[in-house]
């Protein structure tokens, strides 16, 4: 802090004296900065804290001011800029979520992939705020009779006090509370629906370096900025792509050499790894055995 600094001038300088009211003054000066500079909220964490980190939704939908208002307003989002080309991007703490003008074919429900997740410190202030716009609260029909449900937040005894909301295009976004994070709404997980759980997470282990272990009793993988659940499904879903989450992306420092390994592992790129000066990026997409679309990214985290 700037108080800490101050006084270790002071031991290591004894003569020198600190105006108390220039000290306040540059004080606020820096508090300043920080309130004024929102990219220091929303951005990905960046790539070396791990080789593979998550990055992006990207949205199907013929409706983009609907996703807007959705992702901006309701969820508290913030607008960024992809390079030079004008496209806008929506960016949260470690997830950026990108819109494409186009119909989808489904919601999220009955696909592979069957919602996304952040945790935010005040649910009862997002859930008032996501009713107020409108949007419907599906917690009760979302959650075991375990769970106490009251004004779409659902609570039990030694448990998450989470929501589901469905968005537009009927994209479902879970809520989870926790006042410890350092933002007020950041991503959390993926939460794939599937018949294969306990093989989804030593593949995503293997092939993206997820570190293995279990979330709410599910097979799970943990990546630096996202955790990656393996839900159950007792009959294989619906693939991604074409539907409102058309695929999610990860982050990849030195994309190329994963790419070169991922392929020597036996992997199909549906789009092999390609360079995009235009956007300072280098992309590959691929689908997993379980028909999620996935893109891989290297330049994201710039934004």
């Amino acid at each position: 802090t700037v108080e800490a600094a101050i006084e270790r001038n002071a031991a290591m300088n004894p003569s020198t004296k600190i105006n108390p009211f220039l000290a306040l003054l540059f004080h606020l000066f820096l508090v300043s900065l920080f309130l004024a500079s929102p990219s220091a909220l929303a951005q990905l964490y960046s790539a070396d804290k791990g080789r593979v980190i998550y990055g992006h939704h990207h949205i199907n939908t013929q409706n983009l001011d609907a996703h807007k208002r959705f992702w901006l307003e309701g969820l508290g989002g913030e607008t960024r800029e992809l390079g030079e080309t004008g496209r806008e991007v929506i960016a949260f703490p470690d997830v950026l979520v990108f819109l494409t003008e186009a119909s989808p074919t489904s919601g999220t429900r009955g696909t592979i992939v069957n919602h996304v997740g952040f945790e935010t410190t005040d649910i009862y202030a997002d859930v008032a705020r996501l009713q107020a716009l409108g949007y419907a609260m599906i917690t009760r029909e979302e959650l075991p009779e375990t769970y106490e449900v009251i004004d779409g937040i659902g609570q039990r005894v030694a448990g998450n006090t989470i929501a589901y909301v469905l968005g537009p295009d009927d994209i479902k976004v879970e809520l989870i509370e926790n006042k410890e994070i350092a933002h007020k709404i950041q991503m959390h997980h993926i939460h794939w629906a599937s018949e294969a759980g306990e093989d989804m997470r030593a593949w995503y282990a293997e092939h993206l370096g997820a570190i293995s272990g279990l979330r709410i009793g599910q097979p799970a993988g943990q990546l630096p900025n996202v955790n990656l659940t393996f839900g159950p499904s007792e009959t294989r879903l619906a693939r991604t792509q074409g539907t409102v989450l058309d695929h999610i992306g990860f982050e990849v420092n030195d994309l190329k050499a994963l790419c070169e390994e991922l392929e020597a592992k036996g992997i199909e790129f549906d789009r092999p790894y390609a360079e995009i000066p235009a956007l300072g990026l280098a992309i590959a997409f691929f689908t997993d055995p379980w028909g999620t679309y996935v893109e891989l990214t290297e330049g994201l985290d710039s934004i």
